[in-house]
């Protein structure tokens, strides 16, 4: 059987105490309300999240009845290749959007 640590009156505190002190809310007037994500970069999402459900739809339902005439696999096809454009697009400005981000992050440290 293991024995238990007591926790005497030194500097050093239980587990129960460093959880409440973790826990306790920062000093009033010091509170960080800004948002973590910045807003351009929800809307570019929005964007893209609904770019990823329109798209591919309306190529496919227009495709299918006008272009193909009814042949749904070209159709669904097409369709699928939209969602692959539209995703890489996502990508191709997100990973623009973060080397901006790390070019103002150097020119600011240095």
């Amino acid at each position: 059987m293991a024995s238990r640590k007591p926790y005497s009156a030194s500097d050093e505190k239980s587990p129960a105490e460093r959880v409440v002190t973790a826990q306790r809310p920062a000093e009033p007037g010091t509170s960080n309300t800004s948002p973590a994500v910045p807003m351009s970069v929800v809307y570019k999402l929005l964007f893209f999240t609904a770019a990823m459900v329109i798209a591919p739809l309306g190529v496919y339902f227009i495709t299918a009845q006008t272009i193909f005439a009814g042949n749904n696999t070209w159709a669904g096809a097409l369709a699928a290749i939209t969602a692959n454009v539209v995703l890489i697009a996502y990508i191709i400005v997100a990973v623009q959007e973060d080397q901006g981000e790390q070019k103002t992050r150097v020119g600011k440290v240095e």
